[in-house]
C-alpha cells in the first residue's frame, strides 16, 4: 500500500502533541512516525519508541546514502529527520502516516509528497496564549520560555504555507476540528 501523509506542525504550546495522541486514539488508521536523532536518549526514552537514536557518524551516512525524506541540523552536530524506512514500515502494515515534526521538517515532507500529504497547522489562539501556557507547564527556565516565544514569533509566519490552520482556542473543538478534515483527506 502506498498510504497517504499527515504533517502536524505548530510552534511548542500550541497543543500539537496533544492533538496528535487524541487522533491516534481514534480510528483513522493512522500510525506514528518516529523521527530519528543524533542525540542520546534522554531518561526514560528508549530507541525505537521515542526516536531512533543514531551517532553523529551513522546519521551523516544515512543523509549521504539518500535515507531520509527530511532531515535537519538544529544545531551543530544535532540532526532531526524522517527516515525513508519509517515511512515504508507503515505503509507495510496499511496505515497512514502521521507527523508530528517542526514547521521546516513539515513544509519539506509536504513539498515532496504534494497531494497525498496533508499538512495542518496547529495554532495557539494568541502570543500572550501561548506564552501563558509554556509558562503553566512549568518544565522550562525563564531563558528556555523566552527562546520558545520568540521561535513561535517566527514559526508563525510559516502558517499560511500549511493546507489547513486550526486554532487551538479550545483543545476539543480544535481535536473534532482535526478530525473532521482527516476523516475528509483519508477517504
Amino acid at each position: 500500500m502506498t498510504g497517504k501523509l499527515i504533517v502536524v506542525s505548530a510552534p511548542s504550546g500550541s497543543g500539537k502533541t496533544s492533538i496528535v495522541k487524541e487522533i491516534l486514539a481514534s480510528d483513522l488508521g493512522l500510525e506514528f512516525s518516529i523521527s530519528a536523532c543524533s542525540r542520546k536518549p534522554r531518561k526514560n526514552e528508549s530507541d525505537g519508541k521515542d526516536y531512533y537514536f543514531l551517532s553523529i557518524e551513522d546519521f551523516r551516512n544515512k543523509i549521504a546514502n539518500d535515507e531520509f525524506i527530511e532531515w535537519e541540523e538544529v544545531y551543530p552536530g544535532n540532526y532531526y529527520g524522517t527516515l525513508k524506512s519509517e515511512v515504508e514500515r507503515i505503509w507495510q502494515k496499511g496505515k497512514h502516516v502521521i507527523f508530528d515534526v517542526d514547521v521546516v521538517g513539515g513544509l519539506n515532507i509536504k513539498k515532496k509528497f504534494t497531494d497525498r500529504c496533508l499538512s495542518i497547522f496547529i495554532q495557539a489562539p494568541s502570543l500572550a496564549e501561548l506564552e501563558k501556557r509554556l509558562r503553566g507547564r512549568s518544565t522550562d527556565s525563564e531563558e528556555t520560555i523566552i527562546k520558545r516565544i520568540e521561535k513561535a514569533e517566527y514559526e508563525l509566519t510559516f502558517a499560511p504555507r500549511f493546507d489547513l490552520i486550526i486554532v487551538n482556542d479550545n483543545f476539543e473543538t480544535a481535536v473534532k476540528q482535526t478530525h473532521q478534515k482527516l476523516e475528509k483527506f483519508l477517504t
